[in-house]
């Protein structure tokens, strides 16, 4: 009698979200290190804000390699590597003592390891593994995970940056990361091969760009990221900088993960039964209406936190 696969969709589901959850919830406490950071090393702010902007581009650009690479290889040895560098680039970037060694830990090799730990392989593996008709509610369970990890791990962050500094919070940090190594192996049978896993990457991408979806989904992504980055990185500096305390700040990114739980539950829902484009035109429409209510209304906590959650909501 055949073994039964204890890798079922609904355990590949918890495992992928975990992963997220420590992957994106170590990413966006890096907004909070960049007052203290940039004050001991006597850096400028647009130093700093270089090595995430690298550490984006990296992510992006190398998000394609390691799906080919999931898919000729397997996505549990992919999420183990990635995780590997992931931890590397943390605690480089703790001793990194210039802006050169900061660009090579925080931009390139946090950005490889985020390639490979976040959405591009553990919603392939998620989305491999759940039926059409719940593939869109498993992919919004999945982005609430992360979203979650936004809000659990950012009070984490700051309390160790304000405990132990920030040098030790990297390194600390960079152990919870190491949590992932172990879940990888979860994911090692989250791989089927499809019908295009024989194509190069150039051939892949040819495909693709031959495809309006694609363009469209693209450009939206990079849109997404624009906004989302930028506001991670810089708000809590901006409260700061008004004259709030920094746990204004930090409380304000975290508002964006607790309510994007919702917002991914609410539209992973909605996407499968009604248009999808239609439901992302929206969401980028009240974006844009958010942020210029923002910009307009005078600055106070609440405005804040209640941009906060309109955010994380959309």
């Amino acid at each position: 009698m055949k073994p039964t696969n204890w890798r079922t969709p609904l355990v590949i589901l918890v495992v992928g979200g975990i992963i997220l959850t420590l992957s994106m919830g170590v990413r966006h406490t890096g907004g909070l290190f960049l007052q203290p950071m940039t004050a001991d090393h006597g850096w400028s702010r647009e130093t700093f804000s270089f090595a995430f902007a690298l550490q984006n581009l990296i992510w992006g650009l190398g998000s394609p390699f390691a799906g080919a690479f999931a898919d000729r290889h397997g996505a549990g040895r992919t999420v183990l590597g990635a995780a590997l560098l992931y931890i590397l680039g943390l605690v480089l970037m703790a001793y990194a003592a210039t802006p050169l060694a900061f660009n090579l830990s925080a931009g390139v090799l946090v950005g490889l390891g985020l390639s490979g730990t976040t959405f591009a392989v553990i919603m392939g593996v998620i989305g491999r593994h759940s039926t059409p008709e719940r593939r869109s509610l498993a992919l919004g369970i999945a982005s609430a995970g992360g979203s979650f990890g936004q809000f659990a791990v950012l009070p984490v962050g700051q309390m160790l940056i304000s405990t132990y500094g920030w040098q030790s919070a990297l390194v600390l940090l960079a152990a919870g990361v190491g949590f992932i190594a172990p879940l990888a192996y979860v994911m090692a049978d989250g791989h089927k091969p499809s019908a295009g896993a024989g194509q190069s990457i150039a051939q892949a991408l040819r495909e693709a760009g031959s495809e309006k979806s694609f363009h469209y989904l693209f450009w939206g992504y990079f849109v997404c990221g624009f906004q989302t980055a930028f506001i991670m990185l810089h708000l809590p500096s901006f409260v700061v900088d008004a004259g709030f305390s920094a746990n204004i700040g930090m409380t304000a990114v975290a508002l964006i993960g607790l309510f994007n739980i919702f917002g991914s539950f609410f539209f992973g829902w909605g996407g499968g039964r009604y248009s999808k484009k239609n439901l992302l035109a929206i969401i980028y429409a009240l974006r844009a209406v958010a942020i210029l209510i923002f910009l307009l209304f005078p600055l106070s906590t609440a405005t804040v936190w209640i941009f906060a959650a309109v955010m994380g909501l959309l």
